[in-house]
C-alpha cells in the first residue's frame, strides 16, 4: 500500500484512492482560506486528488474580496489568522446570509472557540496538524449537508 504525507505535518493517506466523478469544472469548489501557505498548498492538493476544484486565500479578507464568495460548496478555514479570524469570518457570512459550511482548522483548539464556531452548518474543527482521512470524512459530512 502507497503511503503519501500530503499536508506536510506527518498525517497520511492510505489506500484512498481519487474519486472523479465528472469534469473538474462540474465538481464541487471548496475555499481554503489559511495564512499557512503550506497548509493552504497541501490541502489544495488532497482535494485536487480527490476531484474537486480548490480555491485558496491567505487571509479571510482576501476570500471575502474575491468572486468566488458565493460559489464555494464548502469553506476550509484557520481559527486564527492576521486581521479578521475563521470565527469572525463565518460571523460576516452568516450576517450576509451565506450559510457555506465551514470546517474549521486550528493549532490552539480550545473548547470555547469550538463552542462559538460549530453552528448548524459547520459541524467540524480539526487540530493542526490534522490527519487527511478525518478532513476527508468532515468534508463529506458538509458537502452532504448542501447537496454538493
Amino acid at each position: 500500500m502507497r503511503r503519501r504525507n500530503l499536508l506536510g505535518h506527518g498525517a497520511l493517506l492510505v489506500g484512498v484512492a481519487p474519486t472523479r466523478t465528472g469534469s473538474l469544472q462540474q465538481a464541487p469548489l471548496i475555499s481554503i482560506i489559511d495564512d499557512d501557505e503550506s497548509v493552504r498548498v497541501a490541502t489544495a492538493c488532497l482535494l485536487r486528488s480527490l476531484g474537486y476544484r480548490a480555491h485558496t486565500f491567505a487571509s479571510a479578507d482576501e476570500f471575502l474580496e474575491s468572486p468566488h464568495v458565493g460559489e464555494a460548496a464548502c469553506l476550509i478555514v484557520d481559527v486564527q489568522m492576521p486581521k479578521t479570524s475563521g470565527i469572525e469570518l463565518q460571523r460576516m457570512l452568516r450576517a450576509k446570509g451565506i450559510a457555506t459550511p465551514i470546517i474549521f482548522i486550528t493549532a490552539f483548539p480550545e473548547e470555547r472557540i469550538r463552542a462559538k464556531a460549530l453552528d448548524d452548518v459547520s459541524s467540524c474543527m480539526l487540530s493542526k496538524p490534522f490527519d487527511s482521512r478525518v478532513l476527508i470524512e468532515c468534508l463529506a459530512t458538509a458537502l452532504g449537508k448542501t447537496g454538493a
